[in-house]
């Protein structure tokens, strides 16, 4: 697969049964929970599939093994289709930290990874992303179990971006070189790119195996050695994807992984002394809080990919049923958990109305239910706090006098399953309008010119990225280049691939990732200059 378009799942049919589902049968997953599966109707409830892979592993990776967390302590990682417990991990803090860390500077400094030369590492990588293809089945499973997304949309697309994304950067390995420089007088002036040292990352978990490719890949082609913390609520895949990297011949101490919480492991990691360089990816509340830890201990450089409150923008001249589509997926793809949502849809006045009627009937038609059942396609929030917040966003629109076109309840009664939700006469000024929902809460707001809407969509505290639909591409120039936005998308939406850069302006962080420019973020530059004696040409 040289790209992968996220956006293709709209049109994919959905695959077959995986042999790691069968029916619950008096498992402790099930116990009887029913939940609904589409949401407007009164269809008969079912139940909960419990999908048939091991949790193998749960403890911290440091140092090349998996050990028990120092103080022993294990906290439970659970099922966002019923709340209840999957496994016990391992839970880290500022003592497994330090063990960590000091592994990778071992690794680093003693160690043959850095030491290696490219075209292994790159082999290593490659081998680690043919392991990847051979499990995939297990991690898609593992990944939807633990985070509440669809099966087909974790084994269809993100799967085969995880190992994309590590054949690329195995490719980058053995490319990464500095220049020959031309200087006044008799020098010879070199530049040499080198590895940054102990890499210190902490991943959300909305996507935990793509983050963890976006923060690894580039490091480890550099030549890295890393120290990654999961979101306490998605560790599963990482440990497992951690054990084929030793399989694929990494090094002890190149990866170690730590489970844990932000306020001990994370901000641990984060002040670490001995970590060279940090990256985050998160809300925008607590990147703050991250770059104030690192600024404060060592001043180590941070790169931030944190919220969004993308404006997706449907011109008069829009395909209208085209754009309700797209425009559905943009906000309700991963159960709205996605950073680049398109949260703020700017609609011409002039399709407004037929616009909010058919995303409204497109909405009700989403089908809400397990995710690891056919035809599902949206799972519940990733947890109680998030559902909690969600709702609450939903209470506030309606009551700033936005108008609920469907939507704005709880699907089934356990889990944490929200209605597909739908808003038009939404205003700017409105809380669902300003800040990042990360549900499934769709805002339509309406325009009536070109420049009143780059206006509008600008007025944002972040800029992630933007959608555009239209037919005009003078309108597609004028508007992608105006918008202050990390990723502008016409007349398409969430298309990723390893070579595009992806990253925010103001306060959706600073930094990119994926593509040529993540490697800056791994990488140091050194000039050396040596005299010249009698040279035969400068």
């Amino acid at each position: 697969m040289a790209a992968r378009r996220v956006s293709s799942l709209l049109s994919r049919s959905l695959s077959a049964s995986s042999p790691f589902l069968s029916r619950s049968q008096g498992r402790n997953l099930s116990n009887g929970s029913r939940i609904v599966r589409r949401f407007g109707t009164s269809s008969a409830a079912e139940e909960v599939i419990s999908p048939s892979v091991q949790v193998s592993y749960t403890k911290l990776l440091i140092d090349g093994n998996f050990v028990d967390a120092a103080s022993g302590k294990t906290f439970p990682t659970l099922d966002p289709r019923t709340g209840e417990v999957i496994a016990h991990v391992a839970e880290g803090d500022a003592e497994d930290i330090n063990r960590a860390v000091k592994a990778a500077r071992k690794a680093f400094d003693e160690g043959p990874w850095p030491k290696m030369t490219a075209y292994e590492r790159s082999r290593i990588m490659l081998r680690f992303a043919d392991l990847v293809e051979k499990h995939s089945e297990e991690l898609a499973a593992l990944e939807s179990w633990d985070n509440g997304k669809t099966y087909e949309q974790a084994l269809t697309a993100e799967i085969p971006m995880l190992a994309r994304l590590f054949r690329y950067y195995a490719g980058w390995a053995d490319k990464i070189h500095g220049l020959t420089v031309p200087a006044d007088g008799n020098y010879h002036v070199q530049t040499l790119h080198e590895p940054i040292g102990v890499a210190g990352q902490i991943i959300p978990w909305n996507f935990p195996l793509l983050m963890f490719a976006w923060k690894v890949g580039p490091a480890l082609a550099c030549g890295n050695t890393i120290v990654l913390k999961t979101a306490e609520q998605t560790p599963l895949t990482a440990f497992y994807v951690g054990k084929l990297f030793l399989e694929a011949g990494l090094p002890p101490g190149v990866l170690n992984i730590v489970s844990g919480f932000g306020a001990t492991a994370g901000a641990s990691l984060a002040s670490h002394m001995d970590v060279d360089k940090l990256a985050f990816t998160g809300s925008t509340d607590t990147g703050k809080v991250i770059l104030g830890l690192a600024a404060n201990s060592n001043l180590k450089p941070v790169t931030l990919e944190l919220g969004g409150k993308s404006p997706f923008i449907v011109f008069e001249d829009a395909d209208i049923d085209k754009a309700v589509e797209l425009a559905h997926f943009a906000l309700f793809f991963n159960q709205g958990q996605c950073c680049c949502a398109g949260s703020r849809t700017y609609v011409h006045e002039k399709v407004y109305d037929e616009f909010v009627e058919k995303a409204k009937a497109r909405a009700l038609k989403r089908v809400v239910g397990d995710p690891f059942k056919k035809g599902i396609e949206q799972g519940p929030q990733i947890d109680l706090k998030q559902f909690e917040k969600v709702m609450k966003y939903i209470r506030s629109g309606v009551q700033s006098n936005a108008t609920l076109e469907c939507g704005g309840g709880q699907v089934g009664d356990k889990g944490y399953f929200i209605q597909p939700t739908v808003f038009s006469n939404v205003k700017d000024d409105m809380l669902i309008a300003q800040d990042e929902i990360f549900g499934p809460v769709q805002s339509i707001l309406k325009f009536s010119d070109v420049d009143e809407v780059i206006r509008r969509a600008n007025e944002t505290r972040y800029g992630l990225a933007a959608g555009v639909f239209t037919k005009s591409l003078d309108t597609a120039n004028r508007v992608s280049r105006a918008l202050k936005a990390g990723t502008v998308w016409v007349n398409c939406f969430d298309v990723f691939d390893a070579a595009i850069p992806f990253g925010g302006y103001k306060m959706s962080g600073n930094g990119r990732e994926k593509g040529i420019y993540s490697l800056n973020n791994y990488l140091q530059v050194k000039a050396v200059v040596t005299p010249l004696n009698n040279p035969a040409w400068i």
